[in-house]
């Protein structure tokens, strides 16, 4: 399974750069195409994880001044 996940950047919020950096030190690989990043399971998630790393996520992401939406597939 891959989580997906489309960032939507404010100019007056951190930069691009920024976001990447912190999304990539909590194991979010950057991408091109429909998603700006995603997550590579090793084995299929249960719903708490997928909560846990949407957690993991709006914590990286506090203070920014993005918005961030997730899709697992």
């Amino acid at each position: 399974m891959k989580t997906f996940l489309s960032v939507t950047f404010n100019s007056e919020g951190a930069s691009p750069s920024e976001v990447r950096e912190r999304l990539m030190q909590i194991g979010l690989n950057a991408t091109k195409g429909n998603y700006d990043f995603t997550y590579d399971w090793d084995k299929d998630p249960d719903v708490e994880v997928l909560f846990m790393l949407a957690n993991r996520i709006h914590t990286a992401l506090k203070g920014m001044n993005v918005l961030f939406s997730i899709e697992t597939i």
